[in-house]
């Protein structure tokens, strides 16, 4: 690759090299890769934007040690921001490694970064968005000498036990934060409203957003979402259309996250004619459709299995300005596979490359299964292959299959390499199956040419 670069003579600029880190977010090998050649070129030297967007791919794809390694470095060179411990502490709480995440204040404090309520915040944020409640609240408690709590600070550490449904501890944060003489603002109105749905406590959620319509904070358009999604989800489309209309007499504007909630509740109905007339309303509204609720459609047209029309609105969405997203591209394949159509998954593969898309694992799973249930094994050989040279993990598979097919085909040598790739990327198992089934193969040539 960096043989190919150096001929193209490019004229690297910082915007350009975060482009092409953007691009390859998913495929972390390459894009170090790159990063790396990029910072030998001469006149060229990287800038904070360009670590925070390699550190970010790497926090993401958990290469912790060359992550903490980069940070390092920016130390070194006078690059550091607040923002690349920041991207670090989500990474490590991401990871649920709650240990290493709090190792990052010893950094900042090495760095000369002050330790304060806003990195406290989000790292407790962070603690609590991996699911990892408890672990906040007890952090919390640790630190609650070292700095003042804020508004936010109980907010974080209350949506932390609504996301593991934990009530009675939310309940008590709840307490401690009037306690303290802070008066829950909008935002924590609805994380509890949330968190009561969540818990299917719907009478309380309803109590709890009665008396936020008799004493305040006035519920907002978030607030009226929250309730009409639950509603959507249980199929009470009456009920939620009653909840849009008081949201809109109330004076709040509904926003594409609201008509997405009504269109995939009606969608489930199989009411398209309310879809439809969804749709109208938003453009009356000139509240413009986002991705989500593109992909919302998107996925309703699939499960009737009607792909055609699903690149229809494809394509209208490209015409419309807005980006299609990896999972809209997943979800085409997807259905093309689904359908058997081998020629429009391969076309859609094609486009997602087109347009810059990076696949994600989730891409390669579906495409490569896709292949080996079409029988197309040596094309699903070169992108799995493809996936492990970007440091991504061998999807889960029926491999069986696949070494059978190419059993029939003669091909041990094939089924050995991708044993030793699979037993390096960590896929014991199916490293070991690959490895039966070319030893079965050898075996078989054997029996036959006793020579």
């Amino acid at each position: 690759m960096e043989a190919v670069l150096d001929e193209c003579g490019i004229n690297l600029s910082h915007d350009l090299v975060v482009d092409v880190l953007e691009r390859f977010k998913h495929a972390r090998k390459p894009a170090f890769r790159f990063f790396c050649w990029a910072a030998q070129r001469p006149g060229y030297a990287h800038d904070s934007r360009t670590y925070n967007a390699m550190m970010t791919i790497l926090g993401k794809t958990r290469q912790f040690e060359t992550m903490v390694s980069v940070l390092e470095e920016m130390g070194e060179k006078g690059l550091l921001t607040m923002e690349a411990f920041l991207i670090s502490m989500k990474a490590f709480a991401a990871a649920k490694e709650r240990k290493k995440a709090i190792g990052m204040f010893e950094l900042m404090k090495k760095y000369k970064f002050k330790v304060g309520v806003e990195t406290i915040n989000c790292l407790l944020d962070a603690l609590g968005r991996a699911k990892l409640g408890k672990e906040a609240q007890l952090l919390f408690e640790k630190l609650e000498h070292r700095f003042t709590p804020n508004l936010l600070t109980y907010t974080v550490l209350l949506n932390g036990w609504c996301r593991v449904k934990n009530l009675m501890d939310a309940g008590k944060v709840w307490n401690e934060m009037i306690d303290k003489g802070f008066k829950p603002d909008i935002v924590a109105h609805n994380t509890m409203l949330e968190g009561l749905l969540k818990c299917k406590k719907r009478s309380d959620a309803i109590k709890l957003f009665e008396v936020m319509k008799a004493k305040g904070p006035l519920p907002n358009t978030r607030s009226y979402t929250i309730l009409i999604r639950d509603l959507c989800k249980q199929g009470k489309m009456d009920e939620a259309v009653a909840g849009f209309e008081e949201m809109l007499s109330s004076g709040c504007e509904a926003d594409a996250a609201t008509f997405t909630c009504l269109v995939t509740g009606f969608g489930n109905k199989k009411k398209m004619d309310k879809v439809f007339a969804l749709l109208r309303e938003m453009k009356e509204k000139g509240c413009p459709p986002d991705a989500r609720l593109y992909n919302a459609l998107i996925k309703l047209i699939i499960n009737r299995r009607m792909p055609d029309d699903a690149v229809t609105l494809y394509k209208k969405m490209i015409r419309n300005g807005i980006q299609p997203t990896i999972h809209t591209y997943n979800m085409l394949m997807k259905s093309f596979f689904m359908t058997k159509n081998y020629d429009m998954a391969h076309a859609t593969w094609e486009e997602m490359s087109l347009r810059g898309c990076c696949p994600d694992e989730n891409s390669y799973t579906v495409f490569i299964g896709g292949l080996i249930g079409q029988g197309r094994s040596m094309e699903a050989c070169k992108y799995l292959e493809e996936m492990i040279d970007k440091g991504m993990k061998a999807p889960q598979l029926d491999y069986n299959k696949f070494a059978a097919d190419f059993s029939r085909g003669g091909r041990p040598d094939i089924l050995e390499e991708l044993a030793k790739r699979m037993k390096f990327s960590g896929k014991f198992e199916v490293s070991s199956l690959f490895a039966r089934w070319a030893e079965m193969m050898k075996s078989r040539v054997k029996r036959r040419d006793p020579s």
